[in-house]
């Protein structure tokens, strides 16, 4: 009797130490990388804006690569641990890399971006110094540093919902709990990288025409929709993009309070204060009808879902943005919270259209009608591949 009595003890204790492990430690490690490159690069911009003059080891290039050295180097760890002194059932857990490394399919593009990232970095000092600070954004150095950061942010995102698929029949609520907030996070900050590298198309001074309308139908369903058909947890779009403008707006917030002066010439615009980059837009609203929407008919057709995601993601998205555009180029968003007054020290700051809307950006309501029916099309496409894509990741569970 007391053997059994012991036994069971054994049991419970070996069971809530198997919980306890369930989510491994680079998964948390690579979510926080994500974090530490969707703020640098966010810090990068406002430094860029304020200072001008950047360097190697200026501190928001160090957040940057910060997140590139945890998250290689604990993902790293796995590997060689799985690899080396894994047991059979580990490695059969994971997929082979050149006949010798173990590893999950996450933890892999994570030590891709961190090799791409840090090999970026001396490339990039070397490139400055050669043809100057910043002579073209898309620099050869600037294209791989880039590459790297997407690959992290990626492989952070694919490691949460591997962990989901493979233990979503014996998950308890508190493992399941951090599961869904890991994955809002990770695909969060892979939203603010998107939405930055396409951020010169959603100027609120441009959003009266219909280009950055169909440019949104391309970019944000195929995000938002694929990790919302991927996840096994209800309101993930919602979750997603409520992080993407948390870590936005808290930027907006932050950044304000530190003093900075520009180090470059000419200065037009005379500055003390960090200038923070753009409020987020408000992505909330179309995530959430997205998800009433994979909630309600996730089983349909894939093209007729297609149809009634990208359908739902225009007729909410466009009016909101519309009129929030509108709102921004007014005097009550010039205040600390909207961040309207920002404006880098290189631009004259009494230009004539910084509150309003471009000469010839506002579309008449002929090539309105138009161009938002082809956004309708664009959007039924990029729809239908975030299906596939997140079908796909519904299914990874290595």
């Amino acid at each position: 009797m007391n053997q059994s009595n012991t036994l069971v003890i054994d049991s419970s204790i070996e069971l809530s130490e198997s919980k306890a492990r369930a989510i491994p430690t680079y998964i948390y490690a690579s979510v926080f990388a994500s974090f530490c490159i969707a703020t640098g690069l966010l810090w990068d911009i406002s430094w860029h804006m304020t200072v001008g003059r950047d360097g190697l080891l200026s501190p928001p290039h160090i957040l940057i690569y910060l997140g590139a050295v945890i998250s290689g180097v604990f993902s790293g760890v796995k590997v060689l641990k799985n690899s080396f002194w894994g047991s059979k059932d580990e490695k059969a857990e994971n997929i082979k890399f050149w006949g010798i490394f173990h590893g999950s399919l996450g933890s892999m593009f994570c030590i891709w971006g961190a090799f791409a990232m840090l090999t970026s970095a001396p490339f990039d000092d070397w490139w400055h110094n050669t043809y100057g600070l910043d002579v073209k954004i898309l620099s050869p150095p600037h294209a791989l540093l880039g590459l790297g950061m997407i690959m992290i942010q990626f492989g952070a995102m694919i490691s949460v919902i591997s962990t989901q698929n493979r233990m979503k029949a014996n998950m308890d609520e508190k493992t399941k709990t951090h599961l869904q907030w890991l994955f809002a996070l990770s695909s969060g900050f892979l939203l603010v990288m998107v939405y930055t590298l396409t951020s010169e198309y959603f100027y609120p001074n441009a959003m009266h025409q219909v280009f950055p309308y169909q440019v949104a139908a391309i970019v944000f369903p195929l995000f938002i929709v694929s990790v919302a058909y991927a996840s096994p947890f209800k309101f993930a779009a919602t979750k997603m993009s409520a992080i993407y403008m948390l870590t936005m707006a808290a930027m907006v917030w932050i950044l304000p309070l530190f003093k900075a002066e520009p180090l470059l010439s000419p200065v037009l615009n005379h500055i003390d204060r960090f200038q923070p980059y753009h409020f987020p837009m408000i992505l909330i609203l179309p995530a959430l009808a997205i998800d009433i929407v994979i909630m309600k008919y996730k089983a349909q057709n894939k093209w007729i879902l297609a149809i009634i995601l990208s359908i739902a993601f225009l007729l909410v998205f466009i009016p909101t943005q519309w009129y929030f555009s509108q709102f921004l180029l007014t005097e009550h968003a010039r205040g600390w919270f909207f961040g309207r007054f920002s404006l880098p020290y290189f631009v004259n700051p009494d230009g004539n259209y910084r509150y309003m809307f471009y000469p010839g950006s506002v579309s008449s309501i002929f090539n309105l009608g138009i161009g938002l029916l082809y956004a309708l099309i664009i959007g039924i496409l990029s729809s239908r591949v975030a299906l596939a894509w997140g079908n796909w990741m519904s299914q990874v569970k290595r």
